[in-house]
């Protein structure tokens, strides 16, 4: 064989061996950057309340969905979009944030149908602490009440996309806020503004009756998370509950807002998506 035609062959084998490395397969033309990556979402939507709209997580006391801990897409938070988006392109800018601050459990069914016309394939679900959260703790929601509104709301998701993927999310520990911040004053000033009254009014107080109506309230948040469990494993294989991860988060001030020490800021809400995307499914198969 003369040098030239073992040169020309040479090169022949790296160009074929180039084309098989980028293809994949031999023969098989490699995809588009931006195709849908088989068992990753390419669409998703956020229900919930002021949590998950990261309300206060910026500089003032609004919404700031680019730190949302589901569908953030700011610098500042690891999102479900976010690591999401890492590796399935084609969920670019299909990120869709229904959570409104102030929202109660019955609120859900509306933002699930809402999810549906965008044809979600994953949504995250995050909804109880205004339902606990009311001006007494006679006014808050009935257990009963809050799991049929729940189920209400799977049950749309369900019949609308019944394929799609839910992530329901336990409510956290606001008990522990109480626990961390009674005892500060910067604190306690900012929740006298009439922050979660249910629990956090008399924040420093030791009478029995207050003692009794944050004890309440802890167990009413329990009982909420029971139900969120229950009606995730009632709708199905298709649903996966976090087993009580975030509600066992030891949030910490610095991990709070300073303006009303009761929403998380980014660094809250960084602490709930790395718990959240463990929980998720989706861990494992988006690298």
């Amino acid at each position: 064989m003369s040098h030239r035609w073992a040169v020309a062959v040479t090169a022949a084998l790296a160009v074929f061996a180039l084309a098989c490395e980028g293809s994949g397969e031999p023969g098989k033309p490699t995809p588009p950057p931006d195709s849908p990556r088989p068992g990753l979402p390419s669409s998703m939507t956020a229900l919930g309340d002021s949590i998950t709209a990261g309300f206060g997580s910026c500089v003032v006391l609004a919404t700031c969905q680019r730190n949302s801990w589901s569908t953030g897409d700011g610098q500042r938070v690891d999102s479900h979009y976010r690591r999401l988006r890492e590796a399935n392109p084609a969920i670019r800018g299909k990120a869709l944030n229904k959570a409104t601050p102030g929202a109660r459990a019955a609120a859900l069914p509306g933002q699930a149908g809402a999810a549906v016309s965008a044809k979600a394939d994953y949504m995250t679900v995050l909804i109880g602490a205004n339902d606990a959260c009311r001006s007494r703790i006679d006014a808050m929601t009935g257990v009963a009440e809050f799991r049929a509104d729940v189920d209400q709301a799977l049950a749309v998701l369900k019949k609308g996309r019944p394929q799609a993927r839910i992530l329901v999310v336990s409510i956290p520990d606001l008990y522990r806020l109480w626990e961390i911040g009674h005892t500060e004053q910067r604190v306690t000033r900012a929740w006298g503004r009439g922050i979660c009254s249910a629990l956090l009014a008399n924040p420093t107080s030791t009478a029995e009756a207050d003692v009794r109506r944050r004890a309440a309230f802890r167990k009413r948040i329990a009982a909420y998370n029971d139900q969120l469990a229950a009606a995730c494993r009632a709708y199905g294989s298709r649903c996966r509950y976090d087993g009580g991860a975030v509600h066992r988060i030891r949030f910490t001030l610095d991990m709070l807002n300073t303006l009303d020490y009761f929403h998380p800021n980014a660094a809250g809400q960084q602490k709930l998506a790395e718990v959240t995307w463990t929980a998720s499914g989706y861990a494992g198969r988006a690298r």
